[in-house]
């Protein structure tokens, strides 16, 4: 018998205040619309469009924000249903064409079991600092794809923000340095009203993502470098504006987007794993 789970029903911990508040800035979008921004949507889609069956698949976006993936999803054939716990991100997301949405949260989410062919969970971990609660989520999305089916999930590299702020300059900025180096140690960015550059987070060691997943039932498969070492040069939002450039480097970062030893210098990583 087809099973639900409801919010309501498992009573989870509420979104945090905190990363409600950075989320209703609505500045997510943008990001990955302009500027270097635009290197990691581009290469998440590159990896989605090779990992996902052929349309028309049935697609959980869990943490789907404004359907910023959800849109070219559904313009793909796809059938797309978001699942995000900031009711600005639900209330913009329903709008697109294509797309049905609605509030949830990733870890009792209100799905049917094995419902979906795909489940993404490309935000929901960066704000899931106890690894209980990342797991739980992993299970959840083990619980809502079919016997055979794909999930993705994203994280947020444990070195990201050195390696950022190094770049930027910032770095020598002493309490900056010790925010960031205090997050390299054990992975946990702590929101504090003083640095409004982001919220409370959780920085993943791409080594300790297949652990997670096998704890949830599922199958780990491989895992994506996103912006590979591409992002941290100075030139690189150039690069983007120049459609052979863009096509060079894009091409570049797909050569080395599985390669161990460079996975670290990703700002971001796709996992992909399977139900059996």
């Amino acid at each position: 018998m087809t099973q639900s789970l409801s919010a309501t029903e498992a009573e989870p911990p509420s979104l945090r205040e905190e990363i409600l508040a950075y989320y209703e800035r609505g500045k997510e979008d943008g990001r990955l619309r302009e500027g270097e921004g635009r290197l990691e949507f581009w290469r998440t889609q590159d990896v989605l469009r090779r990992l996902l069956p052929p349309a028309p698949a049935r697609v959980l976006d869990v943490g789907g924000g404004t359907g910023i993936h959800a849109e070219w999803l559904a313009r793909d054939g796809h059938e797309v249903e978001v699942v995000d716990p900031v009711p600005m991100h639900v209330e913009r997301s329903g709008r697109l064409p294509g797309v049905t949405a609605r509030l949830g949260d990733a870890r009792a989410l209100p799905a049917e079991d094995a419902a979906y062919d795909v489940v993404l969970l490309l935000g929901p971990l960066y704000h899931l600092p106890e690894r209980a609660d990342r797991v739980r989520a992993l299970t959840e999305a083990f619980r809502a794809v079919r016997p055979g089916g794909t999930v993705v999930t994203a994280t947020i590299n444990r070195f990201a923000g050195l390696n950022d702020t190094l770049r930027q300059g910032n770095y020598f900025i002493p309490e900056r340095r010790t925010r960031v180096d205090e997050v390299s140690a054990d992975g946990r960015h702590r929101y504090s009203s003083a640095d409004p550059h982001f919220t409370t987070a959780y920085f993943a060691d791409p080594a300790e993502v297949p652990g997670e997943f096998a704890d949830a039932g599922l199958v780990y498969e491989a895992q994506y470098g996103v912006e590979g070492v591409a992002w941290l040069m100075g030139a690189v939002e150039e690069w983007l504006d120049d459609s052979e450039r863009r096509e060079a480097v894009l091409a570049a970062t797909r050569r080395i987007e599985s390669e161990p030893s460079l996975m670290g210098a990703s700002g971001h990583v796709l996992t992909a794993g399977r139900r059996h």
